[in-house]
């Protein structure tokens, strides 16, 4: 068993650094390319692109953070925990904070030519970015810890 800490903490990386990668990928490049289409086509893409999103990125934080718990377990550091819980922090984040504004920008009768439909993709975005700057600092601190002895 001496090597399931190791790999724990591999793949807690890895995981990390997909969701991370992802969200600051969609926060510098998927979404101010969509609202450069212009607020309607934004409105209209939103939908698509988050649900695709949105299931890989709530596994991947899960997924990362199971795999912390198990590298602390299998005894690293409470740093591994704290990185995990800061990775897995992100879906209450998107459940309690973001998705009041996600939820608005699904509703079917949101006008996606309306002031409102700009209002909200503007906060989403902020919101969002809250998220990728969480994941990234989670990720630094897993990167860290995988190079000191």
């Amino acid at each position: 068993m001496a090597y399931l800490q190791p790999v724990a903490e591999f793949l807690t990386a890895f995981a990390c650094s997909v969701f991370a990668g992802a969200a600051v990928y969609i926060t510098v490049v998927e979404h101010p390319a969509r609202l450069a289409c212009g607020i309607e086509v934004a409105a209209t893409e939103f939908s698509p692109s988050y649900r695709r999103a949105a299931v890989m990125q709530a596994s991947l934080a899960i997924a990362g953070f199971v795999c912390a718990v198990v590298a602390w377990l299998a005894g690293a550091t409470t740093w591994w925990l704290a990185g995990g819980v800061l990775l897995a922090s992100v879906v209450p984040f998107t459940l309690l904070v973001i998705r009041p504004t996600t939820k608005a920008l699904l509703d079917p009768s949101l006008d996606k030519r309306s002031a409102r439909a700009a209002q909200l993709l503007s906060r989403w975005g902020q919101l969002h970015a809250l998220r990728s700057l969480m994941s990234t600092l989670a990720l630094v601190l897993f990167l860290y810890l995988l190079m000191i002895p």
